[in-house]
């Protein structure tokens, strides 16, 4: 979810002064009201874009299940996009697909299951007559089969999500020990395999009747519309719909732990080992959890946390910790996670995170520490309701967990008024000698590295068996008398008049260095977001030795020679600014943001940090284990090898391009702080660089900053090495790489087609829409997840740049279909040229014009916009260009282009899964014997 919005950034004004602490009276004003069935509406009005977020949440997780049918809550985030009486069949996301709506999505937790979408402004009525439809006119559609054919889905996301993962099955694990097996968290949101297959259509009903109605319910309305008019619109739709029987609110059920729990699990995909310790912890909004919170973060993040100095540092036994507070509306619980370096005993871990509660325990947290941190949250806070969606979603979660949507202005107090005397009293009452669960998820085979006297998990494995899963027909019609209204539902409101897309001033500059300077002036707020781009990356990289502009980014923010990792850490946070350095394959980028009147103070930092480099030797040695730890991560993370595999296919091996931005373990061990070195002087130039900047700032101000760095920066001739093109295979090919026992295949499946300079770059992204760009308006999706529930989600799309980049299709699949669906992608491509219908033509379009009303909401969105204008060379106003381009094609010009680019004859063909049991079968693909790209020693 991305952020904008007066009210968010004015707030940054507060949190970033030294008296942040001292004024919290700025307000997100909203209007709330209930409708006679008890459906609970919040209004929120922002004019600043013309968009329109709208939310329903419901006030039903998994803690609302039973035994023995967990998974409900989270089933029916899905099946109500499906379908709903007068929406007809493809539901919301039929329709978002028409109206240029933006994350059309839901999210399920233990407490609450929401539905949210971005629209433009014209199409609000449209979503109110949606949702409604939802809610009211929407359990007649589930039919055995839909109910079937979703089952699938849902299980296809949990083998994505958690059992085809490293440290998947880790929360399941924790909640099994932390909560008694009564407690509504005992079990996952997401459900059981079992539970789910089990389901009957009649439990799935009862389910939905029970907590689906208006008096549990919220709509939230957030940006720019009449309130008044928005008004009619809710009580048309919505007040006919009937409310159930009253609804209690669950009573809290926090839990204390009798004795400490120790459990190890060996994990098919893990390749280092983890320790996770979960004490008992506090509900949403909980009197302690502000200093719980506090107290994570000191304990935990950044270069002067206790945990970091000493597990990171001093013991060196991993590259990071991460700590943080969980909550829910009944009770939470408190997480350490610490993801070893390879061999660690988890003994030793634990050991030294003994030692450093136990020196917490004698100096607690000093004064400026907990100002810092306390700046930190309320920024993260404020970066939360600074979108229309966030805030309409934050006010909802006030209405269920606070039962006050007014809390939203009244968090902020509860944070700024913990004391150094809270933390330490949080920490003693919560972690001091207080029982834990300690789950050690180690390797196959490396039991040892668990804690001592730790007993065997519980996990449940799916096993691989061919034909498990029932067959069902998804296009089978329900049979069902409609529910009756009051007027005519199935008639979709019209559209309000169309808002004018505006396109933002951009404005350009060169530096006397080289340096060219794209902006964008937005003083709607008193922020600035930047970026430093430097062409190289990867690219200016020995091939023998790669790494080393990771390695540089990943140590230039680590001090600077006039101040310590810890000096430079305290004097961003103390600007209220943020500096992150990122290395790719093309670029180094220097990227953050700041308050205005900070930003040359902020500009100086960078400027210190690009020209004064520390070099520090401890700095480098703990860069190189973090990248090595990575490395061996990757090993057994099924999709990023896809992706790795899948680039040595397209470009070929010795390219550039193919390699890991990251470095193989032996590159890495070899590079020395001198190469780091070499590469700086050598590469980094201001004549290679671009400086993005968006926020309330003219071109002087952002020149005027510039100039000292810009005098400063020696500039030299720095020439990019030659790409050659890939080329496109002669005749397809199969490969596949061995995870034994993975429980999904994942499929990378695509050919070189186009740098993002082509001509042809988005007319093809046009085409493709249809195709496996448009979600779930993408024949794609339609076909395998919702024809088939082959997958949880599949995606197609063009990806160049500067350089030619693959046409490449995405997806994991279930493991014992993976040849049936290899075959329908197949198919869906060999037909898509000649399939391709004015009716698709005619979805396409709506979509691709009204979804240009989102494109510039965010300081976010105008950035990637000056990056898309200086890396690719658009006009200035090339998004209307892009308008007219979609207006003027017509369906042999997509037929045209399908032809050009996607041959399902001429393509890699990449699936990495089970070799023992899915192997044989894709010579059925008809490209000859499939190649075992990591064949046994």
């Amino acid at each position: 979810m991305t952020f904008k919005k007066i009210f968010a950034f004015l707030c940054f004004l507060v949190v970033f002064t030294l008296n942040a602490q001292e004024d919290s009276s700025l307000k997100v004003n909203f209007e709330s009201f209930t409708l006679s069935n008890g459906l609970t509406v919040i209004l929120h009005t922002d004019h600043s874009d013309p968009v329109v977020a709208v939310a329903l949440t419901a006030h039903v997780g998994s803690a609302r299940e039973i035994e023995n049918r967990t998974g409900f809550a989270h089933l029916f985030e899905h099946l109500l996009f499906l379908e709903s009486e007068n929406l007809g069949k493809g539901g919301l996301d039929k329709m978002s697909a028409r109206i240029g709506g933006s994350g059309a999505n839901g999210s399920t937790s233990h407490d609450r299951t929401n539905f949210f979408q971005t629209v433009p402004k014209d199409a609000l009525e449209k979503m109110i007559w949606a949702e409604a439809d939802k809610l009211g006119f929407f359990i007649n559609t589930v039919t055995e089969p839909v109910l079937a054919k979703e089952k699938q889905v849902v299980k296809n996301e949990k083998r994505q999500s958690y059992d085809n993962r490293p440290y998947g099955h880790t929360m399941y694990v924790i909640d099994k020990n932390l909560y008694p097996k009564d407690h509504p968290y005992n079990w996952q949101v997401i459900g059981s395999l079992e539970d789910l297959q089990n389901a009957t259509l009649q439990d799935v009903k009862d389910f939905y009747n029970k907590w689906y109605v208006p008096n549990n319910v919220i709509l939230t309305i957030a940006g720019d519309f009449d309130k008044e008019q928005a008004k009619q619109w809710v009580h048309k739709y919505f007040d006919e719909i009937p409310s159930e029987e009253k609804i209690e609110r669950q009573e809290k059920q926090l839990v204390s732990l009798e004795e400490t729990k120790k459990l190890y699990y060996e994990d098919n995909f893990a390749r280092l080992p983890e320790l996770t310790l979960a004490w008992p912890s506090v509900y949403s909004f909980h009197e302690d959890l502000y200093a719980l919170s506090i107290l994570a973060e000191y304990l935990s993040s950044g270069k002067t946390a206790p945990l970091y100095k000493n597990l990171v540092e001093e013991k060196e036994l991993t590259g990071s910790v991460r700590m943080y507070n969980y909550t829910s509306e009944l009770a939470g619980k408190l997480l350490l996670q610490v993801r070893a370096y390879d061999g660690k005993d988890l003994d030793s871990v634990a050991a030294a995170i003994d030692e450093t509660f136990a020196e917490f325990a004698k100096n607690g947290i000093s004064e400026k520490d907990l100002k810092r941190i306390k700046a930190g949250q309320e920024t993260s806070f404020y970066n939360s309701i600074s979108s229309v969606l966030g805030k309409g979603f934050q006010l909802a979660q006030y209405q269920i967990f606070a039962n006050d949507p007014n809390f939203i202005n009244k968090e902020m107090d509860k944070l700024l008024a913990v004391t150094k005397e809270d933390v330490m009293r949080v920490f003693n009452k919560y972690i001091k000698d207080q029982n834990y669960v300690a789950t050690s998820f180690v390797p196959k085979g490396e039991i040892e590295l668990s804690l001592e006297n730790s007993e065997p998990a519980e996990v449940e494995e799916e096993k691989i068996v061919e034909g498990a899963e029932e067959d069902f027909d998804a296009s089978q019609q329900a049979d069902y008398e409609k529910t009756p209204s009051s007027f005519d539902r199935s008639v979709e409101p019209p559209y309000a008049a169309t808002p004018e897309l505006t396109t933002p001033e951009v404005w350009k500059d060169f530096m006397p260095s080289g340096m060219q300077v794209y902006g964008i002036t937005n003083s709607e707020v008193p922020l600035v977001k930047f970026e430093f781009q430097m062409d190289g990356g990867l690219l200016l990289e020995d091939p023998n030795k790669t790494g080393v502009s990771n390695l540089l980014a990943e140590i230039l923010g680590e001090g600077t020679a006039n101040k310590t990792p810890e000096e430079l850490e305290e004097t961003i946070a103390l600007l209220g600014a943020n500096i992150r350095i990122n290395s790719s394959k093309t670029q180094i980028s220097v990227s953050g943001s700041t308050l205005a009147k900070n930003f040359e103070k902020t500009i100086a930092l960078v400027e210190e940090i690009l020209l004064q480099p520390r070099w520090d030797e401890d700095e480098f040695k703990l860069a190189k284990q973090k990248v090595l730890s990575q490395l061996e991560e990757e090993k057994a993370n099924p999709n990023v090898i896809a992706n790795l595999e899948f680039q040595k296919l397209i470009y070929g091996e010795r390219s550039l391009l193919s390699k890991n931005t990251l470095g193989t373990k032996s590159s890495v061990e070899a590079i020395s702080l001198q190469d780091l070195k070499n590469y700086y002087e050598e590469n980094l130039t201001p004549q290679r660089t671009k400086f993005l900047v968006v926020g309330a700032l003219n071109k002087e101000n952002a020149t005027d900053a510039l100039k000292s760095l810009s005098a400063n920066w020696p500039a030299k001739n720095v020439q990019l090495p030659k790409i050659s093109e890939p080329q496109l295979p002669q005749k397809s090919k199969v490969y596949f790489y061995d995870v034994p026992g993975a429980k999904q295949s994942v499929f990378r499946f695509g050919a070189p087609a186009m740098a993002a300079t082509n001509k042809d770059f988005y007319p093809a992204e046009v085409m493709n829409y249809r195709l496996g760009g448009g979600s779930f308006a993408s024949q794609l999706t339609q076909q395998l997840r919702e024809g088939k529930g082959y997958t949880y989600g599949i995606r197609s799309g063009f990806f160049g740049d500067q350089y030619v980049g693959p046409f490449m299709i995405s997806t994991g699949v279930r493991t014992n279909i993976t040849d049936d669906a290899a075959k329908l992608v197949q198919e869906i491509l060999q037909d898509y040229s000649e399939n391709f219908n004015q009716h698709d033509l005619d979805v396409t379009k709506s979509y691709m014009i009204k979804s240009n009303m989102r494109k510039f909401e965010t300081l976010d969105a105008k950035l990637n916009m000056l990056s898309e204008i200086s890396n690719y060379d658009r006009d200035y106003d090339y998004i209307k260009q892009q308008e007219k381009l979609v207006n003027d094609l017509d369906i042999l010009d997509i037929q045209d282009l399908a032809k050009k680019y996607i041959n399902p004859n001429r393509m890699y063909y990449l699936i990495v899964g089970d070799a023992e049991t899915q192997l044989e079968k894709l010579k059925e693909l008809g490209y000859g014997e499939p190649v075992l790209l990591n064949p046994e020693e």
